[in-house]
């Protein structure tokens, strides 16, 4: 592959993928029935999604797990995007306050704005992550920062933003509509664009991740597919209750790992042992 991306070389961005993919960390252990019941699973919905989404069980319960898994997976994902820019001329990514920080001793171009020299970012994996409350808590720290710093805006980036965009953010604080021109809603292709002078350099790390993703896993020594074993736990647990037909014992399997402690539930739990 001819690597046609100016604003970070290969190896660097190999090297980050990499580690992406190792933060996904203890998620990619196989799940058991222990370890697939820790949260609680709720019987209830699994019961109705399965009959209505018309799925066999064993498919149920690899949905169930996957989104397990996915809930820590974002974290994983806003990894990669964050500490990308650690490789980006002229960006930073703190330790601690900001996600990410541009400076440049040149003025940052900003609709006509002068003077501006850093941008302070938070930045956001969805358009829909925040609440009222975290909203209007961001502001209020990003309203801060420009009275500690004239030479400054603040960013609110998101990578899955409704539209691309680079507009004045508006947000309500105590019931009143409030906003700033050097505080921005900003979507990342936007933002890849500003930092690195490419229009479409996004477009640009988009276009390789997938091979890059491909290359990275078929290289590993470990593989990344787990063997996860909770329908056979499953099975195993219903084998001494003589229920028939298997569907139904399922059903009580479940009913004892989210309500085993509920009065009537303890019953079949009893009979199980």
């Amino acid at each position: 592959m001819i690597w046609e991306i100016n604003f970070i070389n290969e190896e660097n961005f190999r090297k980050h993928v990499r580690e992406t993919i190792e933060k996904y960390g203890e998620r990619l252990k196989p799940f058991n029935l222990r370890e697939f019941n820790k949260n609680v699973v709720d019987p209830i919905k699994m019961i109705f999604d399965k009959n209505i989404y018309g799925v066999s069980w064993e498919e149920m319960i690899k949905n169930e797990i996957f989104r397990q898994r996915d809930k820590s997976n974002n974290n994983a994902i806003g990894y990669f995007h964050q500490n990308l820019f650690s490789y980006i001329k002229n960006c930073q990514v703190p330790k601690e306050g900001w996600d990410v920080v541009y400076e440049n001793v040149e003025d940052i171009p900003l609709f006509g704005e002068k003077g501006i020299k850093r941008v302070y970012v938070e930045m956001k994996n969805k358009h829909n992550t925040m609440n009222s409350a975290a909203a209007g808590k961001i502001y209020i720290k990003m309203q801060n920062q420009l009275l500690k710093d004239d030479e400054c805006a603040c960013f609110l980036v998101e990578a899955i933003a409704k539209k691309s965009q680079n507009i004045k953010w508006k947000t309500t604080i105590d019931k009143v509509e409030v906003g700033h021109k050097r505080i921005r809603r900003v979507s990342m292709d936007e933002f890849f664009s500003l930092v690195t002078g490419e229009k479409d350099a996004f477009y640009k790390i988009c276009k390789v991740l997938p091979k890059i993703i491909k290359d990275v896993i078929n290289n590993r020594e470990k593989s990344l597919r787990p063997k996860d074993t909770v329908t056979e736990e499953l099975r195993k647990m219903i084998e001494d209750m003589e229920v028939e037909p298997e569907d139904t014992a399922i059903h009580m399997a479940l009913y004892i790992l989210g309500f085993g402690s509920y009065n009537g539930f303890k019953k079949l739990e009893m009979e199980r042992e």
